[in-house]
């Protein structure tokens, strides 16, 4: 389970708030990439914190109500569109959805990545292999990126009903790579990964 110990490491370096910083949204083929940047308060406690990815969606839901509504955990979020991942590409977009979320967050002035460090991020920083499942602000920035993409690709159904998004939010599944041939790529679609430039070229074809 993930601790503070990274957060209390940085804190006797001299800083003073600590951003916890990740993602989600990187595999699908549609839909914008998430990030999330979250300074937990010293001695917070959510017993059941942890990465996103190890927790039920309801839990998800749980959490993500308990730290937006907490009065001294301060987050914020960015998402990157699929048409400026295709122009960045995945992993630049990544770490633009990265800045720009932390950029909302005045008060931090330390930052703790998912994943590998970030060149040129604006804050002092450290990336963490895992991170997510190591780290109580960033699982918590996992979560809230989670959250936040899951209810965009809910909502994107009703104008997109045909690709199934609720279902799969935008991942290469059976049922998805099904209608993209189809129906061809709709504006979600990252027409930069390889399966929807096939699915372009085959429903042009038909």
């Amino acid at each position: 389970m993930p601790d503070d110990s990274f957060e209390r490491a940085a804190r006797q370096r001299g800083f003073l708030a600590i951003a916890g910083i990740d993602e989600a949204g990187r595999g699908p083929l549609a839909g914008p990439v998430s990030a999330a940047a979250v300074v937990l308060p010293q001695n917070f406690s959510c017993p059941d914190l942890n990465d996103s990815k190890k927790l039920s969606e309801r839990k998800r839901e749980e959490i993500f109500t308990q730290l937006t509504e907490e009065d001294n955990v301060r987050w914020a979020h960015a998402f990157v569109s699929a048409e400026e991942i295709d122009e960045l590409n995945i992993l630049q977009a990544t770490h633009t959805a990265m800045r720009r979320a932390v950029a909302h967050l005045s008060e931090a002035d330390y930052a703790l990545i998912d994943g590998r460090p970030v060149k040129g991020f604006p804050l002092p920083s450290e990336g963490i292999i895992k991170g997510d499942s190591r780290s109580l602000s960033i699982a918590a920035a996992s979560i809230i990126a989670k959250v936040l993409r899951d209810r965009l690709m809910k909502d994107a159904e009703e104008e997109y009903p045909q690709y199934g998004f609720a279902k799969h939010k935008g991942y290469g599944t059976k049922q998805h790579l099904d209608a993209l041939r189809t129906h061809g790529p709709c504006p979600l679609h990252r027409r930069s990964f390889a399966p929807v430039a096939q699915a372009a070229t085959f429903s042009r074809e038909r």
